[in-house]
């Protein structure tokens, strides 16, 4: 009989230890050891099932990989192209974000138009309220397997029966793996049972979607080695009562890092915003102060957004600085750099900052856009309504050009725009055609052309 160790793993970073100690000694987090009871496993078996042989890198067959349609243009667009055979993602997201509805929708368009067998494994409702759920969003034409069941030994049977293409688990924190003794939704479990999910995945080049629950942090729930697992990380953005979901590529093997697609949710379920930039733009009827749009690159897609500022006279000794969407940490040093290098003010003001439709930006190419509209927010002057801009500002007050910066400066043209600020680095040689282009180089160059001009 297999003999029984007990361990310790770590349920943030996932680390194994012999002995319970309060501090993990990799991760430096406190109180965060789980004993664990696991078997030990048979030796002299490699990943894949068998005894595995070193290859010369000349030698490994490159077949090229055909990716598999998902039937959502913007899910192809955030997996790098498709669904890669053999691949395992990960799905995470606040709960009614829509992650069933999108996978439901996905496995069966994939079912139906490319003949590819499917299922739907649910350890959170039954088969009929699965059918529910179809029928209220008006799915009633897709066409999977669904499978209400929690044992990971039992998944895999009727996976084995059945040989499938494309397997849904919702969710891994509900599987249970027999060979441990630890509760479901444990460290020990849904590492082991994505494990072996995994393993399956490589084995018999079946495609597996994880859906994945997250703590109140965001984060998803279990040991941070889920994410090194698996194959593709997907993040679901955006508010549960709001119309307009984004989803995020965090990690992804096959494709670029980023990458984001953008749907609205309907009576029928999720579909596509095949152009984000219209619905991300107020488009006032006029110029308004404290509203600037901006240029930005969320993977490899071009995006306009619209930045919007307000500031106001605090009626407390320490001014509030609070942020949607954006860093608040950024915008403190961006006000910074304007008092010291453009010597305006901001310590007797609240400053509230916010992305237009939900989204987030992270990337430096938007400093320029939140500086200009706190700028227009404090002097209650209305920024060109025809104008972008872009770039990235540094601790010395220098303007640093940005990654993109032809494709913003097309995608601004593309919805209309006449005119551009743009870094020195990022100056095109040749410019849109009716599009004029002001190349700066340092703050007091932004401020002298449309702020004190």
């Amino acid at each position: 009989m297999k003999a029984a160790n007990k361990k310790y793993v770590c349920s943030v970073c996932g680390s194994v230890h012999s002995k319970w100690v309060g501090q993990c000694p990799d991760c430096q987090s406190w109180n965060c050891l789980e004993e664990v009871t696991s078997l030990s496993q048979p030796k002299n078996i490699g990943f894949l099932g068998k005894t595995s042989e070193a290859q010369d890198l000349s030698e490994v067959s490159t077949e090229k990989v055909v990716r598999v349609d998902t039937g959502i243009g913007e899910f192809n667009r955030v997996l790098g192209g498709g669904l890669v055979p053999g691949s395992v993602v990960l799905l995470g997201g606040d709960p009614g974000i829509g992650k069933t509805t999108i996978l439901m929708q996905s496995i069966g368009m994939m079912s139906s138009d490319q003949r590819l067998k499917t299922i739907y494994v649910t350890g959170e409702e039954s088969p009929s309220q699965i059918k529910i759920r179809a029928d209220r969003l008006n799915l009633r034409d897709l066409n999977f397997k669904v499978l209400a069941e929690t044992s990971v030994n039992l998944i895999l049977l009727e996976i084995e029966r059945l040989k499938p293409d494309v397997i849904v688990i919702d969710s891994i924190q509900t599987m249970v793996n027999e060979e441990s003794q630890s509760s479901p939704g444990s460290v020990s479990q849904v590492k082991e049972s994505a494990a072996r999910f995994v393993k399956l995945a490589k084995q018999k080049n079946i495609a597996f979607f994880l859906i994945g629950h997250v703590t109140k942090e965001g984060a998803i729930a279990g040991p941070r080695i889920l994410e090194h697992m698996v194959d593709v990380t997907l993040y679901f953005e955006g508010h549960s009562d709001g119309r307009y979901r984004i989803v995020r590529a965090i990690k992804n093997r096959f494709g670029t890092v980023n990458e984001i697609g953008v749907f609205f949710m309907t009576d029928g379920g999720l579909r596509e915003v095949s152009n984000p930039s219209s619905i991300l733009l107020s488009r006032h009827e006029k110029p308004v102060s404290g509203s600037v749009v901006a240029a930005s690159i969320e993977g490899t897609r071009p995006i306009l957004v619209e930045v919007q500022s307000l500031l106001d006279k605090s009626s407390s000794g320490v001014p509030r600085r609070l942020t949607v969407g954006i860093e608040q940490n950024r915008v403190a040093m961006l006000l910074a750099i304007l008092s010291r290098h453009g010597d305006v003010s901001t310590s007797a003001y609240d400053v509230f900052a916010n992305i237009v439709g939900g989204m987030r930006l992270t990337e430096t190419g938007a400093d320029l856009p939140i500086l200009l509209a706190i700028l227009s927010s404090l002097r209650n002057r209305p920024f060109p309504s025809d104008t972008v801009c872009f770039g990235e500002l540094g601790l010395a007050g220098e303007v640093r050009p940005v990654s993109g910066g032809v494709l913003r400066i097309k995608e601004a043209h593309k919805q209309g725009f006449e005119k551009a600020i743009v870094p020195k680095g990022n100056a095109p040689k040749n410019s849109p055609d009716n599009m004029e282009i002001f190349v700066v180089s340092r703050l007091s160059e932004v401020l002298a052309l449309f702020v004190d001009g």
